[in-house]
């Protein structure tokens, strides 16, 4: 891996805050980095708690959430579009308080993942996507023009995937047709696969996203389980109260950490699952054969991935208006 090479360094790394994704994924970035390197971890409200748990002694600053949510009525895409001008207003901001971080930390290189405001023409800017290629419907081709452009203020792409397209996770998501400085770093998982695991659970809802779309799914999967007899466990991704009844069957975990989490997916025999890409390696990494994915419901990036998915490595897909007929 590309991150081997950096040593001796004071490096800032921020994700995203679009569901904790994009935070999870740096987590093995991060332990590898840490062992030759200064790390500044950039964090929101959303991320904190992750590198809270993972990375407890690391110093860490605050940065402006981009608090992406979904909607209930709009396609992602579009959703974004009437967002646009507030979101380009937090890479602005983000932009011009990196230039006090720089300074104030010594920051010699700065890892963003998918965060376009985190880059400095003196200062070594790497970025890190999984969609070079991105899906957006009938806005792809706005998109990638807009996401080519930022794209071009850093030094280094990082891709998490394999650089052969026989063995790529995210299909042509991840493929490189215009850019000179892309990198294949392989996929990234802060998860480990335990070979002593048991079945103790028939189905793992694995919820995660932007709300309320995960609060959306949540509750109407809670509703399917109660009525069954099966184990089942919810792993939230949330700390907030759960507004529905639940039977004696289903356990409930909010916010585990990764050791908890491997444990989880590898002790339960069917995985059920948004179709995004951090949640996808994980399962790769973990080697889990079973799984049920439900791509957010106008998200083309999701779609496009479960049906890759699908045909690569035999997952099922559910959509979620299919969910009112669906039994555990």
């Amino acid at each position: 891996m590309t991150a081997r090479l950096i040593q001796n360094r004071t490096i800032l790394i921020a994700p995203l805050d679009w569901g904790l994704g994009h935070a999870t994924r740096c987590v093995p970035l991060v332990r590898k980095l840490s062992k030759h390197n200064r790390m500044i971890l950039g964090v929101t409200e959303t991320t904190r708690f992750i590198f809270d748990d993972e990375f407890p002694d690391l110093e860490k600053i605050s940065l402006p959430p981009y608090a992406i949510r979904y909607s209930k009525y709009w396609p992602v895409s579009v959703k974004l579009l009437f967002d646009a001008p507030r979101i380009f207003g937090i890479i602005k901001n983000e932009n011009t308080q990196l230039k006090q971080i720089i300074q104030k930390f010594n920051i010699d290189c700065i890892i963003s993942d998918n965060r376009f405001g985190l880059y400095h023409q003196d200062v070594e800017s790497i970025y890190m996507t999984h969609q070079l290629q991105i899906q957006a419907g009938l806005f792809s081709r706005l998109a990638n023009v807009i996401h080519e452009k930022f794209i071009q203020n850093f030094d280094k792409i990082w891709v998490p995937d394999f650089e052969d397209s026989t063995q790529a996770l995210a299909g042509n998501l991840s493929r490189n047709f215009q850019f000179k400085n892309v990198e294949y770093i392989e996929p990234l998982s802060r998860l480990n696969r335990l070979d002593d695991s048991k079945d103790d659970f028939d189905y793992l809802c694995l919820l995660s996203g932007p709300e309320p779309l995960r609060t959306q799914i949540e509750e109407n999967l809670i509703l399917r389980a109660n009525a069954t007899n099966k184990r089942i466990v919810f792993v939230r991704g949330s700390a907030k109260l759960i507004s529905i009844p639940v039977n004696a069957n289903i356990t409930i975990i909010n916010m585990p950490n990764s050791d908890e989490l491997s444990r989880l997916i590898c002790s339960s025999k069917t995985v059920l699952c948004r179709s995004g890409y951090s949640t996808l390696m994980d399962l790769y990494a973990l080697k889990k054969k079973r799984m049920v994915l439900i791509p957010t419901p106008g998200q083309s990036e999701q779609l496009y991935l479960a049906q890759y998915w699908h045909q690569k490595f035999g997952a099922k897909i559910l959509f979620e208006h299919q969910l009112a007929s669906f039994q555990f």
